[in-house]
């Protein structure tokens, strides 16, 4: 990364100022707290001065200022529209000026310090998305502007979170989707790297408002990464952590204000045997979760189940509901939502006349990690840690590289301490039971 430099690139930097037109790609990724104050400008600015000094040709990506409350938060952009009704096209107009503004200020700053630098929106910079506003997703990154920028010897700086729509209008990628928005052109440009910029040292093995224990890992697998944020990590978008992974370029997610070296993202490969054996690599945890427990009609043969039960889901699928923790039973069909989408889930149902049960106020918590698979006693030793934390198990899901259990919301902290407690994550020794 831009503290380790590429030494013959890194030496014509020196010699002439900047990174060579031919230099190795670095893109940097700055979040709102990063760009939300001079001092965070500032010191975003000594990170890409250092990288190009270092070899690189430097992409910078950037979030709105700041959280909600700040002039050009995307809350507060979109508290201009409370309790109107809006169109969704409209809205993604409204919601990707944060970047915008972000992208023309850093810019502007960069260049009173020296540095070349033009402000790209995520059309300029080639972003092509699906056109599903407020959740698009990329489908295409065409790297011609900006290397024609990086060959021109500038600092592109990308406003994230957005991109094209097919028909030419801007589409937003969804709550953290800068993240995304910085890996997608990272794999278009085959950089060398990509950096994700923030406000904590780095990827943790809890959320510590959670887990006080929490520790910052310094390496994680691409798998890993996906799974943590797909189950409710917060350190970066799902869709970025999955762009990273396909792409199989390295990341690294570091702290803008502290010289701490982050988590580096990588291939198994680059692990330590020690870290190889571990079973689990960290524990997520994602609140406002709701159970619907739909009832099937009794007396079914299978088949005829089967149908009743790709009703409700065909159903939901139509109505845009996204289904988790799904488990068919003989009478009951099982699944979890969002409580954000519970009204249009229980709307769905109503109109299947389909009689229901629903369980409110609900966490899922997840154990990661990509050596549990295929090591026996990992579930028997999840359920030891919440039942000696007298947490209820009301549900479970698991792939090779998680282990989920849907829990009553008023103890997730405490099967996330359980879990982190039990296997031994705090500690650099692995814990398992066989």
């Amino acid at each position: 990364m831009a503290e380790e430099p590429a030494d013959t690139a890194g030496a014509r930097a020196r010699e002439g100022g900047g990174a060579p037109s031919a230099a190795p790609v670095l893109v940097q990724k700055f979040g709102g707290t990063s760009v939300a104050t001079r001092e965070g400008r500032s010191a975003m600015g000594s990170r890409v001065r250092r990288a190009r000094e270092d070899g690189y040709a430097v992409v910078v990506v950037v979030s709105a200022m700041g959280r909600a409350g700040a002039p050009y938060a995307t809350d507060t952009l979109l508290g201009l529209l409370a309790g109107m009704p809006t169109q969704p096209r409209e809205r993604d107009m409204l919601s990707s000026c944060g970047e915008l503004v972000s992208a023309v200020v850093v810019a502007h700053e960069l260049r009173a310090e020296g540095l070349p630098a033009a402000a790209y929106s995520g059309a300029d910079a080639g972003i092509l998305t699906d056109g599903r506003y407020g959740e698009a997703a990329v489908l295409a990154v065409d790297p011609s502007p900006l290397r024609g920028a990086l060959a021109g010897g500038l600092v592109p700086v990308v406003a994230g979170f957005q991109g094209a729509a097919p028909d030419g209008s801007t589409a937003t990628l969804g709550r953290g989707g800068s993240d995304t928005t910085a890996c997608a052109i990272a794999v278009a440009l085959s950089a060398d790297a990509v950096e994700i910029h923030t406000d904590v040292d780095g990827v943790m093995t809890a959320d510590p408002r959670a887990c006080p224990e929490a520790r910052v890992l310094d390496v994680v697998r691409y798998e890993e990464l996906f799974q943590m944020a797909r189950h409710g990590a917060q350190v970066v978008h799902p869709a970025a952590a999955q762009a990273a992974m396909e792409g199989g370029v390295p990341t690294r997610i570091r702290n803008t204000f502290s010289s701490a070296r982050g988590t580096l993202v990588t291939f198994a490969e680059r692990l330590s045997a020690e870290r190889l054996s571990r079973v689990a690599t960290a524990v997520s945890n994602a609140a406002g979760i709701a159970r619907l427990r739909v009832s099937l009609p009794g007396g079914l043969e299978d088949a005829d189940r089967t149908l009743a039960q790709t009703r409700v889901y065909r159903a939901m699928a139509d109505a845009g509901v996204s289904l988790d923790m799904f488990t068919p039973m003989d009478g009951t069909l099982a699944f979890s939502v969002t409580e954000r989408d519970l009204p249009l889930a229980e709307e769905t149902l109503r109109r299947l006349d389909a009689p229901y049960e629903v369980d409110r106020g609900l966490a899922k918590v997840t154990l990661v990690g990509a050596g549990m698979h295929g090591v026996p006693g990992v579930m028997a030793r999840v359920a030891e840690c919440l039942a000696s934390a007298r947490v209820g198990i009301l549900q479970t899901a698991d792939s090779h590289a998680t282990i989920s259990v849907l829990v009553p919301g008023a103890q997730a902290r405490d099967a996330v301490r359980a879990l982190h407690d039990g296997f031994g994550l705090a500690d650099a020794a692995p814990v398992v039971d066989g």
